[in-house]
């Protein structure tokens, strides 16, 4: 039976007065691609937000392979294996490649094969090229590559992506796609907000569609492909060709 990394049952989240997460629940495949769909403002970042503890949700469980991690702080989830590439990728940008990966290590002794600055150099030889420079002088592209790198070096167990691609060149936005693909072949579970659609399907195993807050669909990745009148209802026009 396939083992659930993480999963979000009934769970509610406000910013302030507004109620933005009604009764999401969903469940994440231990080392698959969860795409997590949505129009601007469906509550994608705001599910987000909640897993990584910057939201307490009042109400609903999230679970990271079966414990429970609700209401915990932000600094006590990453401890515990959630890794985050955030919207906007926020790097040090007056670090350099180097330091930006090295202060973010940690978790060592609990995984069996560890992320090392050698590893991520490995998957990302530009980042080997530029180990001494300062992060804020890459490319939008590099940028995205540390960012993922850094987050790798928390040695997540449930590596979360928020809009990866946004505001990357089309060739960039493959090799996102091909290091995603790259890092579930080795059994990195992860959870995907993408608003490129086909990228999102093109990597993942499992989509779920928010729509106003709730689980408008959740189910394969197959299935939204394939439906285009469910594209259609809940994330506008898409033609997949």
């Amino acid at each position: 039976m396939a083992t659930d990394a993480l999963t979000l049952s009934h769970v509610d989240a406000f910013y302030g007065d507004s109620h933005v997460l009604h009764g999401v629940s969903f469940a994440l495949q231990a080392g698959q691609v969860l795409a997590l769909l949505g129009r601007n403002g469906a509550g994608k970042t705001t599910c987000i937000s909640t897993i990584v503890g910057f939201l307490t949700p009042p109400r609903g469980e999230i679970r990271l392979f079966g414990t429970p991690i609700t209401g915990l702080s932000p600094e006590r989830i990453s401890r515990l294996g959630i890794g985050l590439v955030p919207q906007g990728r926020r790097i040090f940008p007056s670090l350099s490649v180097r330091e930006n990966l090295v202060v973010a290590r940690q978790r060592l002794n609990e995984t069996d094969r560890p992320w090392t600055l050698e590893r991520i150099f490995e998957m990302f030889p530009r980042l080997r090229e530029r180990h001494a420079q300062y992060a804020g002088t890459l490319s939008g592209g590099e940028q995205q590559m540390l960012a993922i790198g850094r987050a790798l070096m928390g040695n997540p167990s449930v590596l979360l992506l928020d809009e990866p691609s946004e505001g990357l060149a089309p060739l960039i936005v493959a090799e996102v796609g091909q290091t995603i693909k790259r890092l579930k072949s080795e059994g990195q579970s992860i959870i995907l907000v993408e608003q490129n659609r086909r990228l999102a399907l093109d990597v993942a195993d499992q989509a779920v569609i928010l729509n106003t807050g709730r689980c408008a669909f959740v189910g394969t990745a197959d299935q939204v492909r394939t439906d285009e009148d469910l594209v259609a209802q809940h994330l506008g026009v898409y033609h997949a060709h």
